[in-house]
C-alpha cells in the first residue's frame, strides 16, 4: 500500500485512503479491499459489522498502518481478521 492510494469495500460502500501504510491487506467486512470495487458484492461477516464513520482515522494497534476514511459504510475495518481501531483525536493545547 502506498500513502495517497484510495481502497474500496467489496461488500460495502466504505473507501479509505492510505495515510501510512505497509505491505498487509486491508479488509472491510472480512473481505480483502482494492483499487476497484468488484461488480458483485459479497456479503459482510457478521463479526466485522460494526461500520465506518466518514472523517475518522482508523489505525493498527502497533500505528504502522493508518487510513482515513472518505465514504462511509457498514463493514468494519480490519488487518489480517484484527480489528482496526478508531483514532482519538489530539487534543488542543489551552490558551492559558
Amino acid at each position: 500500500m502506498k500513502a495517497g492510494s484510495k481502497l474500496k469495500s467489496a461488500v460495502c460502500d466504505t473507501e479509505v485512503m492510505v495515510i501510512r501504510g505497509s505491505d498487509v491487506v486491508v479488509e472491510c467486512g472480512g473481505a480483502p479491499m482494492a483499487a476497484e470495487r468488484p461488480a458483485t458484492r459479497a456479503a459482510i461477516n457478521p463479526a466485522f459489522a460494526e461500520g465506518t464513520k466518514i472523517g475518522k482515522r482508523y489505525v493498527d494497534a502497533a500505528a504502522t498502518v493508518e487510513l482515513l476514511c472518505v465514504k462511509a459504510g457498514q463493514g468494519s475495518l480490519s488487518l489480517a481478521g484484527v480489528a482496526l481501531q478508531a483514532k482519538d483525536a489530539k487534543p488542543l493545547p489551552s490558551s492559558d
